[in-house]
């Protein structure tokens, strides 16, 4: 089933963010994955406990999402990319449409393409500056 939920980008200190807003909205997180939980050979050792990626259920039925961007990768934050819109689609004929209409006249993206932890992913940008990212679960 489709849904939406807000995706949002920290500079080492994801983990801190999310257990201040867990403090706030209660609940448990639904998904919480280390950077070291990928094999990534590259990745130095220092970034290996970051968050890659954490889920919080908050105000009946949204959820927050996140990551540390890391700087060993050229990961910068900076105001406009630390907070996307992320779509939950179930299939990759259901996204093409939407993405190519949000990227079309956009300055950045990264196109769908089969995801490392199954499915497919995709980012753009729109032609008004709003960060999309596209979750296709696998099949």
């Amino acid at each position: 089933m489709a849904r939406v939920t807000t995706y949002l980008n920290f500079q080492d200190n994801t983990m801190e963010a999310f257990e201040l807003y867990r403090s706030v909205f209660g609940g448990e997180f639904s998904a919480l994955m280390r950077m070291g939980d990928m094999a990534n050979p590259d990745l130095p050792e220092a970034d290996r406990d970051k968050v890659m990626h954490i889920a919080l259920p908050i105000l009946g039925c949204h959820e927050l999402m996140g990551t540390d961007f890391l700087a060993s990768m050229g990961h910068e934050l900076t105001l406009g990319n630390n907070i996307s819109i992320a779509l939950h689609l179930d299939s990759v004929d259901e996204a093409t449409p939407i993405y190519e209409g949000l990227a079309a006249g956009g300055p950045d993206d990264q196109p769908l393409f089969p995801a490392p932890w199954g499915g497919h992913f995709g980012m753009c940008v729109d032609p008004f500056g709003i960060r999309w990212m596209f979750n296709i679960a696998p099949a």
